[in-house]
């Protein structure tokens, strides 16, 4: 079957479209659609883990009290993308997809701007909230896009390519980030996020027809998202992958905002640090590659469920290794296998989630992405802050931090799929009647 990509003129295949308005005489194929979104996704990768390598630096400099401080510089670009993800959403199934994307890079090329410019931590944690509100709109839209052309499964499928090539960025972003600071300082991080983030706007305003066509787009008004929002959340699917999304992502931000003092306080190897990760992400981009495999058999929820159960099992092996007294070489080789198993988890819950989010929504696919992504970014990451700052050198706080949050998301799938298979059941009976 010919996938569709819908223009503003017609439905077509997005190998042989003629976009309206330019001199393209082909849309994207497969796989540059599959780049292109993994490129937008992107965004938000390398705006967090190149700026890992500076946060003692940052630290100092901005913050020489209480250095743990600048770990907020993960956390507010977090929470600046979960509250834009609220009305992102909706805007682009009011205006369209593109002029989002543009225009949320746009603000998010102004943060970027404050941040390099701050002369205190509070500036700095401005612009940053800033960034990530711009960059909510090539995060939520690019998801609202993915879901205009694709469904179910298959739209599983195409969101495990997307985290594959996604992952890629992890791997070299904070070894692209110590070149940076090294050669210029940490300031002009912000000058290489501005660089990429305006390449992937350009190559999708390029390349990329517009996926929602006017007759199907729903104005910007308040009693409509609230009956799209009070849809979203009183569908039971729904709610219960927003709440497992909500523990995943605590899983990342704990995992992600302690990982450098981890390796710096902890393990005594921040110089490493760069090499490492590059060598971590590598390997848990493999989980992709896997989810894309299975997810077509065993399902999402099986996939996720099974992931959150193993990471259970593992956080409280590790935990019990540091309180058993295990420290040097041994523990840092545990802590590294450790910490591949939590991004490899990433790939196989994080587009799993979403895509069994937003199967029941299509014909509110933007409004839906905003409400499903804000709740669970924000939530996540306000849950996430605590446990991040109340680092105290040990592993304990990480480690504890992933292991119960994996607990709470194992429950809700496992609720997810009882839910599934009652309802396989009555559809069933009512076959027979």
């Amino acid at each position: 079957m010919t996938t569709m990509v819908r223009t503003d003129t017609c439905m077509v295949s997005p190998r042989t479209s003629d976009r309206p308005g330019s001199g393209l005489k082909r849309a994207p194929s497969r796989a540059e659609f599959i780049a292109l979104i993994a490129m937008l996704f992107a965004i938000i990768a390398f705006s967090i883990d190149a700026m890992l390598p500076a946060l003692p630096q940052i630290g100092a400099e901005l913050s020489p009290a209480d250095p743990n401080r600048a770990q907020l510089i993960v956390i507010a670009f977090v929470l600046g993308m979960g509250g834009a993800t609220l009305f992102a959403g909706p805007m682009s199934d009011a205006l369209g997809r593109k002029p989002m994307i543009i225009g949320g890079t746009a603000l998010y090329i102004l943060g970027a701007a404050l941040a390099w410019a701050a002369p205190s931590l509070e500036w700095l944690l401005l612009g940053r909230v800033i960034q990530g509100v711009g960059a909510a709109g090539p995060r939520v839209v690019g998801m609202a896009i993915v879901r205009d052309l694709y469904s179910g499964r298959d739209m599983a499928r195409i969101l495990s390519f997307v985290m594959m090539v996604f992952m890629l960025v992890p791997a070299i972003a904070p070894l692209v980030g110590s070149g940076i600071i090294a050669a210029a300082g940490w300031r002009a991080l912000f000058g290489a996020f501005v660089l990429f983030a305006g390449i992937a706007t350009l190559w999708l305003a390029l390349r990329l027809p517009e996926t929602l066509p006017r007759d199907a787009r729903r104005p910007m008004r308040l009693q409509i998202i609230a009956a799209a929002t009070r849809e979203v959340l009183t569908h039971p699917v729904v709610r219960l992958s927003i709440m497992a999304q909500t523990m995943g992502y605590v899983l990342l931000f704990t995992s992600i905002s302690l990982i450098q003092p981890v390796f710096d306080q902890v393990f005594q190897r921040a110089d490493q640090f760069p090499l490492w990760f590059a060598g971590m992400a590598l390997i848990s981009g493999s989980a992709s590659i896997l989810n894309a495999a299975l997810v077509m058999r065993l399902g999402m929820q099986r996939l996720a469920g099974f992931a959150f159960g193993m990471q259970i099992l593992l956080s409280g092996g590790i935990t019990a290794c540091w309180l058993a007294g295990l420290r040097g070489d041994a523990m840092f080789a545990i802590y590294l296998i450790w910490q591949c198993t939590v991004l490899f988890q990433s790939g196989l819950t994080v587009g799993n989630l979403n895509a069994i989010a937003m199967e029941p929504m299509a014909h509110i696919a933007g409004t839906a992405a905003s409400v499903i992504g804000a709740i669970a970014t924000i939530c996540g990451a306000l849950i996430a802050a605590p446990i991040a700052l109340s680092f105290n050198a040990t592993l304990l706080p990480m480690t504890l931090g992933v292991g119960g949050a994996s607990v709470v998301a194992f429950v809700l799938l496992w609720r997810l799929l009882r839910i599934d298979r009652r309802t396989r059941r009555m559809g069933q009976a009512e076959m027979f009647k």
